[in-house]
Formats: structure tokens, sequence, C-alpha cells
């Protein structure tokens, strides 16, 4: 088997993966992603019981158990880049020799769901509601780095790329589907579905407008008109199609949830993000187990 050189995955001092700072004992089979350090908190307070945490940069840990399930929660700080990182290194916690680096030849598949925050694009899905992305779009180019070419959905893509008038000088964006079985266990009448997109920025790429003129003014309205079948563009934000890509390619199955704090369509905020986040994650705690 092929050795994984020092330079290429980078351990610590005491034997745990450099940026998450966490050993493979540390990974549990059900994995929840938040952006947020302090959401991590928000969501370990239901465990009945806590076995570790740990913390380093933007990534806290912490890892409990909740109904007979062993759960770790991981904050991945924002955008696609984090993502990257996070799910490289636990899929090397998982899958990984570390002592030998090496391969390993059993696989293990993990369980990766993510509990976000969102900005609807449709008037109908309003602020505090909840959206399960039932696939990812990437605008960050992040999986055109790897050989990913298989996993994406082509008539979607070419579909989209039509509607909009794709910037030829743009990174092709990408369609990912998500899970199904992690699906089915958290979708009902009380959450939205759609595609959610997922941007490299906060601003310009989401099509905020500051002090900067836009490229395209008109990238947003393209979104949300945007139509294949059943399926429509439902959300934007910063981190879905990098966990559905990178998930796929490795084995690991995927599926993200968010809050709706913000509808970009009709300029409106939540008066209470923090309440719609809490019962986001009780929602999908319950779904989950």
């Amino acid at each position: 088997m092929e050795h994984i050189g020092s330079s290429e995955l980078i351990l610590n001092p005491d034997g745990s993966v450099y940026h998450i700072n966490l050993k493979p004992e540390h990974v549990s089979p059900n994995v929840i992603f938040v952006g947020d350090p302090a959401r991590v908190d928000r969501v370990s307070k239901h465990f009945q019981k806590i076995e570790f945490s740990t913390e380093k940069r933007e990534f806290r840990t912490v890892v409990g158990q909740l109904k007979g399930q062993r759960f770790t929660v991981i904050s991945t700080g924002i955008g696609p880049d984090n993502i990257d990182i996070v799910i490289n290194e636990l899929d090397a916690l998982v899958n990984i020799d570390l002592k030998k680096r090496i391969k390993k030849e059993k696989h293990t598949s993990l369980n990766l769901v993510r509990i976000g925050t969102s900005g609807s694009l449709q008037r109908d899905i309003p602020v505090d509601s909840m959206v399960l992305g039932k696939y990812g779009l990437g605008f960050e180019g992040l999986l055109h780095f790897y050989k990913a070419d298989h996993i994406f959905e082509k008539e979607l893509q070419e579909a989209f790329v039509k509607h909009t008038n794709y910037p030829k000088n743009r990174s092709l964006p990408y369609f990912v589907k998500n899970d199904n079985k992690l699906e089915s266990k958290l979708l009902s009448e009380e959450v939205f579905s759609g595609i959610t997109a997922t941007a490299g920025g906060f601003y310009g790429p989401q099509g905020r407008v500051l002090r900067l003129e836009l490229d395209r003014a008109d990238m947003n309205q393209k979104i949300e008109s945007f139509r294949f079948k059943e399926l429509r563009i439902s959300n934007l934000e910063m981190e879905t199609s990098a966990i559905y890509g990178l998930s796929k390619l490795l084995g690991h199955k995927a599926v993200s949830m968010n809050a709706i704090i913000a509808n970009r369509a009709d300029l409106t905020f939540s008066q209470d993000p923090y309440r719609a986040v809490d019962r986001l994650i009780e929602y999908t705690l319950n779904g989950l187990t």
C-alpha cells in the first residue's frame, strides 16, 4: 500500500490530526457539523452523557451519547475550505492507519449531518422555517480539485448553466445528491426541501451589495427562477455542496439541514434566529435517534 507522507497528513505531537485535534476514538458513527463553535454547546446540551471535548482554532468538538447512540458534534467554521479540512481529517481518522500511514483495508462510513443557518431564495420559504437539501449546488469550485466528475448530476448542471447563461470565467457549478437514507429520517411535513446552493463567500458571491458593484447583478433572480422537474433552488449558504461532494467521494453519508434566518427574496431577517436554530437542533436529533 502507498505510504502517506508526514507533509500530506499532519499529526500533532499527541497523535491527533492537525487541524481538528481529534484521535480515532473521538469519531462517532454520527457526526454533526455546525458552523459556529458556540452552537456545539447548543447541540451537546441535549446529550445524556459527555465523553470528551476539545478545541483548536474554530474547530470545537464534543463527543457524547443520546438515547443509546454516540454522537460527535464539531464546529467547522464558515466556508467550503473548512469543510475540505474537516471531512478529509475525519475520514483519515477512521480510514487511515495513522501509525503505519497507509489506507485501511476495511472502509468505515460515517453519517455526516449539517445543522446550519441559511437564507431562503423563495418567498414562500419564510424565516424561522427548516430546509433539507436534496441536492447541493456548488459555486465555489472545491470539487473540481478532485476526480469528482462521476458524482455530478449532469442534467441538472446543463439545465442550470443554460438557464442562468452562467459566466464562462467562473468555476463550473455542480450538483451533488444527498444520502437517501438520512433524508428519509429527517424529511417531514414540517420541513421544506430543495436544492441548497453553496457560495464561496458571504457578500458578492451571495449577491449582497455594500460598496462593491456585482459582476452579475441578476444572478440571484436567475437562481431563484430556476426549475428542473419538481426541483427548485430553495436556499443559499456556504457549506452543503462541499459536504455532499466530499462525503460521496469518500464513501460517507450526508444530509444538510438549515434553519432559515433570512429571506433574500423579501429582504426579511428572523427576529429570533437562536430560537430557530434550537428548533432545528431538537428536530434533527429526534429524527436521528
